[in-house]
């Protein structure tokens, strides 16, 4: 039996996201987004129930400030006491994973997507993603990009302005571009 898209997605196989199917669930995710974005910090309960609606999973005090960005939401599991500050960017095309107490910056932006590097391949219109997973007490900080198939290891400070392409360690001050060990922190 032929595999759907969404299913090709996930398994971070070349999919098309102009499958109807895919493009719903990106349009479901915006709707919800807009009343998100639209709420006021008056209105708690609001934006927890819209984040329930939106997210995979969401851990009990979590907040995230307005205006945030995600292409599906459901791929996207947070723990306990996760903050994500304003202009925050999860394209979650696969499965993107926050440990409890994650900090995150002024427009941090973690991206599961990407493309084919061939150029004659990418034209035709597939993607694919790789799975983003932060652990637990991860700051990262303002400006920071995390790239396709990261790992960031649990206790780790991310600097300002870091574009994060390969895994890091636990319990490491890392930044920089690309983003490299500074020091250890235990």
């Amino acid at each position: 039996m032929a595999r759907t898209e969404k299913e090709k997605m996930l398994a971070g196989e070349l999919y098309l996201a102009t499958d109807p199917q895919l493009m719903a669930e990106r349009g479901h995710a915006r709707k919800l987004l807009r009343e998100y974005n639209q709420s006021t910090q008056d209105e708690p309960k609001q934006r927890a129930e819209l984040l329930t609606r939106l997210l995979g999973a969401v851990g009990e005090g979590t907040w995230i400030e307005p205006p945030f960005f995600c292409d599906y939401g459901a791929h996207i599991r947070l723990g306990t006491r996760v903050f994500m500050n304003f202009q925050c960017v999860i394209l979650d095309c696969n499965p993107v994973t926050l440990g409890d107490d994650v900090f995150m910056g002024p427009g941090v932006q973690l991206y599961a997507a990407t493309h084919p590097l061939d150029a004659d391949e990418r034209i035709k219109g597939p993607e694919l993603g790789r799975p983003i997973t932060i652990g637990a007490k991860v700051w990262i900080g303002g400006g920071s990009i995390i790239c396709p198939g990261v790992t960031i290891g649990e206790g780790t400070t991310i600097g300002a302005g870091s574009v994060v392409t390969r895994d890091i360690p636990p319990y490491v001050f890392a930044a920089g571009n690309p983003c490299r060990v500074i020091r250890q922190l235990r």
